[in-house]
């Protein structure tokens, strides 16, 4: 047993302030008068709060139904001659248990609010049983109804406790009016009264601290609190005492959870829970009962805090506080924040204290009624910041369940007082407590001081741990540590937060501005701190940023490279490419070749390399300059990619700068065009570059045909990488070109004649053309058909150098090669060879060839060759004078050959003429002496049809209403589609012209020929 003796030492000083206001609460007819129904108030027995309104029970056995303005809108009787002396409401269903005249013993009475008695206006009954667990009946003390009104229990005086199970159950069932589940006596203290029950309800979803699923019944004696478990596993069994120390009747009350049942004693307020007492709560004093509003517990007590409790040290105080002897103190408990929030004395001693509709009813002994109002939160608060009591401010708000901006406000306003009390350190703490809520301007500005700048920097390592920095935080936090030299917490910093946004990070979110964090760190010279951001969060470009600009640890970046794969590559190297060219060019150049090269991850060279590095001399002022795309986009920015926090490392060693190897898959090449501008400053190293791109991505080179088992699948896009090819060749020619050796000079000779590399025959003929490479001009003349720019260049170099006589054996030559598909060129040597007289010396054999050839082929008149012998005195007449003889003899028997022509044309022209002028002569008779029909040669008979033609036919010959005849008809409908085609022609303007740029004098004459040009139409004729 636990010592009696209390130790008020220990228990809890309470604070007491004015959180309620007394206003007098008068009837709603008489506003002079309390209400009505209160006038004889020693009538009324018990007082209960429902939510069909406030019920009140008197001694009459009646109950009444009082709305807010305390009027009764229901009233019967309950107990019929008795009176009712406790009652309680769960969900509608009231419970009342009273005395009646006609019943020894209490009787139990259980009514539905929700429905009535059509006969008495009454709630109707829907249970009553007398209470009596043995044949000597005990008045009822206390009882307890559960939320649900599955439980009840009640507590008679002899200190029994009956509990009823199931009586939602039998509520519902048909059976009698007088039928209640069994009762079962649950716990026996005779001789002390049991003066307290109280259920433990089940928590609530929402109360996350209770852990205890089973509902448990409290039970108070004078002496002891028990508690017996009532459902759930385990229940059934006997009650486990939980303290030897109990309290009067109408001294114990359950919390308004339901959670603890809270005991007035003379020396202090006591509540127990599931594991046993709690620790008090100082007020000493006798208390003559207890009651709940919401969260506060309201003390009913003599005035007096003197530890006599006799009744005439009791009758002394209320007599010096102006009123009788039943004088009687209100004290109002905020146990959750431990303070007083109301105390007042009411002279005509207490009768009733009600909770209800929000507000706290005192009804005194003669019938006043006093109505104590909570005063709004923000007017307690500012009575709480008026005395500086910020943490019971904040506990009061966390009662009152207020939203967070305001605790924020509380924290803020703590801060702003340690502020200026000096504590520095205290007031941070409120701060980071503001954090989401208070602009973090507010409190940098207080912090900016040297001798507060640790506290400022607790401040914004909590504001980045929140993920709430911006750019300028990160920007001011970085430079502190930077400016403090603080090394160690700028580790700690950074690694503490990188780990810390593990989770954030999966979301893409992190702990602090990334892109200001590198840049400071890079400013101030941590080099190693701004590279372990980067890679930490995978920015690949600051990262090579990082070791590229300011470190200078290109090995380091360069391996990083490798590891990134070719996405991301591809992009920093069209950034870094030339500096890493600068300082390793070797392995740079390896690493573009695999690049551009490798579909998937770049593996590490061999040593050895599958394409033979050229040497050759740097140009000093290499024109592919203007070929490279030097005005590239600058690369995409890098995304912040998941990654799992990094274990402990130490920045200050040299860091491991491979990141994570990439999954591996096939990627798409990029173009070899986009590193270009790289080499400018390392032709050698271009040179293999290009060779080695298009030997191991397309299979070209210059020993080699065309690989036909490269994994081109990858390069989706044909014109593209029709594109790269030929940028690659062409790129190398000029190269070649620029070395000037006889080996790249026969390289290029290669590429030139090579009818597969995809090398763009017009860029390389000016490229041929800049570096003055007469074997590539030659070759690429050929390939593109200026055959008469071949000649005409070695004409050029035969006037440079008269006297060497290759340059127009090369005319000759080239005449014979060409000559026979392009006759136009024979004019042109003939011009040459016959231009001084030192070339028709060393070539009169050709000439004659030429001159034989021109006749044999027609290519040029006998006049035109003339005219071009003549134009100079260099050939002689007797150089031609056969093949102008011949041609003459010709042109002669041609000329009376036509004449011929030209005579019997004009003979048959005559005969016609005057054919038709006959006809068309009216006095000129047509005899006709045709004795034979035309058609069927027969002997001519009548009736005979003749002709003008001189065609006469039989007239069974002929065809009814035939009017022209049938021999000349045919004749005459050919020449007519004739004219007809001629005249089509004629509007086809289009096809006579191109007629006409093909064969020129030939189709106009043509034209005349046939009368296209001045053409009568048939129908013109016909009009």
């Amino acid at each position: 047993m636990v010592n009696k003796t209390v130790q008020v030492v220990a228990a809890t000083a309470l604070r007491q302030f004015a959180f309620f206001d007394a206003h007098p609460v008068k009837d709603v007819h008489d506003l002079a008068n309390p209400p009505e129904i209160f006038k004889n108030a020693s009538e009324i027995s018990t007082v209960a709060s429902s939510s069909a309104g406030l019920l009140v029970a008197d001694i009459h056995g009646s109950i009444h139904t009082l709305n807010k303005e305390f009027v009764s809108t229901t009233s019967w009787v309950a107990h019929v001659g008795g009176r009712v002396m406790h009652m309680a409401e769960r969900n509608g269903v009231l419970v009342t248990i009273g005395e009646e005249s006609a019943v020894r013993g209490s009787l139990l009475k259980i009514w539905d609010l929700g429905k009535t008695d059509k006969r008495n206006q009454a709630p109707v009954l829907l249970k009553s049983s007398k209470v009596q667990p043995n044949n000597k009946p005990h008045p009822v003390s206390c009882f307890a109804l559960s939320s649900a009104l599955s439980f009840l229990a009640i507590g008679l005086a002899d200190g029994t406790v009956l509990l009823y199970r199931h009586l939602d159950q039998s509520l519902s069932s048909t059976t009698s009016l007088t039928a209640l589940p069994k009762t079962r006596i649950i716990h026996e203290s005779s001789p002390e009264p049991i003066t307290g029950l109280g259920f433990r309800e089940l928590p609530s979803p929402t109360n996350a601290d209770a852990k205890d699923n089973n509902l448990h019944l409290f039970i108070v004696t004078t002496n002891t609190v028990h508690l017996y478990h009532v459902s759930g596993k385990g229940s059934g069994g006997s009650s486990v005492l939980l303290d030897d120390i109990g309290c009067g009747l109408g001294c114990a009350v359950m919390d308004w959870r339901a959670e603890k049942i809270v005991l007035a004693r003379d020396e202090a307020v006591y509540a127990y829970g599931l594991h046993g007492r709690e620790p008090p709560y100082a007020y000493e004093g006798y208390k003559s009962s207890i009651h709940t509003h919401l969260n506060y517990v309201i003390v009913v007590s003599p005035p007096t805090t003197a530890t006599t409790t006799s009744s005439a040290t009791r009758k002394l105080a209320a007599q010096g506080a102006g009123g009788d002897g039943d004088a009687s103190r209100v004290t109002v408990f905020d146990m959750e924040n431990k303070v007083v929030g109301y105390t007042g004395v009411f002279a005509e001693g207490i009768r009733e204290v009600i909770s209800e509709w929000g507000n706290i009813y005192i009804l005194t002994n003669n019938g006043q009624l006093t109505r104590l109002a909570e005063k709004s939160t923000s007017a307690k608060l500012s009575m709480l910041y008026a005395k500086a009591l910020y943490p019971l401010a904040l506990s009061l708000a966390q009662t009152q369940h207020l939203d967070e901006s305001y605790v924020a406000d509380i924290h803020r306003q703590h801060g702003d007082h340690l502020y200026t009390k000096g504590d520095w350190d205290g007031a941070m703490t409120c701060y980071l407590k503001t954090i989401g809520w208070v602009k973090p301007s507010y409190v940098v500005r207080k912090f900016l001081d040297a001798q507060r700048i640790h506290n400022l920097v607790t401040y914004l390592q909590e504001l980045h741990a929140l993920g709430l920095a911006n750019a300028d935080h990160t920007t001011l936090l970085l430079n502190t540590y930077t400016k403090l030299k603080d090394v160690a917490r700028l580790d700690s910093f950074i690694k503490t937060e990188s780990r810390r946004s593990g989770a954030a990070e999966s979301n893409g979110d992190l702990p602090f501005d990334l892109d200001t964090a590198i840049r400071v760190c890079r400013q101030a010279g941590y080099f190693d701190h701004a590279s372990y951001l980067a890679k930490r969060y995978k920015r690949h470009e600051e990262y090579l940023r990082v070791m590229i600009e300011d470190a200078g640890k290109y090995g380091e970046a360069l391996t990083y490279l490798r590891h990134l794969g070719a996405v991301a590559a591809e992009s920093n190297l069209a950034r870094y490419g030339r500096a890493m060219l600068d300082n390793l060019p070797e392995e740079t150049t390896q690493l573009l070749i695999d690049l551009c090269t490798i579909s998937g991850p770049l593996i590490i060279p061999e040593a050895e390399d599958t394409t033979p590095q050229q040497s050759s001399a740097p140009a000093n002022a290499p024109s592919y300059l203007s070929y490279l795309a030097l005005s590239r986009a600058p690369a995409p920015e890098d995304k912040v990619e998941e990654s799992n926090p990094d274990k402990e490392e130490d920045l200050t060693e040299p860091q491991t700068t491979q990141p994570s190897a990439p999954t591996p898959s096939k990627e798409k090449r990029p173009s070899p065009t986009l590193y270009f501008a790289h080499f400018v400053d390392h032709p050698s190293y271009f040179v293999r570059f290009l060779e080695s791109v298009a030997a191991r991505r397309w299979g070209q080179s210059l020993s080699s045909l065309p690989s036909s088992l490269l994994d081109t699948s990858l390069d989706k896009d044909e014109d593209q990488e029709k594109y790269n090819q030929a940028a690659v060749w062409n790129t190398l020619l000029e190269l070649y070109l620029d070395g000037g050796s006889p080996e790249q000079q026969e390289k290029a000779l290669k590429v030139l004649t090579s009818d597969t590399l995809p090398c763009d025959k017009t860029h390389a003929l000016i490229l041929c053309s800049s570096y003055s490479y007469t074997r590539g001009l030659v070759v690429l003349w050929e390939k593109l058909g200026m055959y008469e720019d071949t000649l005409r260049f070695w004409m050029d170099k035969h006037n440079a150098s008269p006297s060497e006589s290759s340059a127009s054996t090369e005319v000759v030559q080239a005449l014979v090669r060409y000559g026979p598909t392009h006759p136009h060129l024979y004019e042109l040597v003939l011009r040459f060879l016959t231009s001084t007289p030192e070339l028709l010396t060393r070539h009169q054999a050709d000439v004659e060839k030429i001159l034989e050839h021109i006749e044999k082929e027609r290519i040029i008149p006998p006049l035109g060759v003339v005219q071009i012998l003549s134009r100079n005195g260099v050939a002689s007449v007797g150089l031609v004078k056969d093949w102008l003889m011949g041609r003459i003899k010709e042109a002669r028997e041609e000329v009376q050959t036509d004449q011929q022509l030209i005579n019997s044309y004009q003979l048959e022209t005559n005969a016609k003429l005057k054919q038709v002028a006959e006809l068309e002569d009216p006095m000129h008779a047509k005899v006709f002496s045709v004795t034979r029909c035309s058609q069927c040669s027969g002997q001519l008979d009548l009736p005979s049809v003749h002709f003008m033609c001189n065609h006469s036919y039989h007239q069974r010959c002929l065809l009814d209403h035939e009017t022209e005849c049938p021999l000349c008809v045919r004749q005459h409908g050919i020449i007519q589609e004739i004219r007809r085609n001629n005249e089509r022609m004629a509007d086809q303007h289009e096809l006579f012209l191109a007629d006409v740029q093909d064969n020129g004098f030939k189709v106009v004459a043509g034209g005349f020929g046939k009368g296209v040009l001045n053409m009568t139409r048939l129908d013109d004729v016909a009009v």
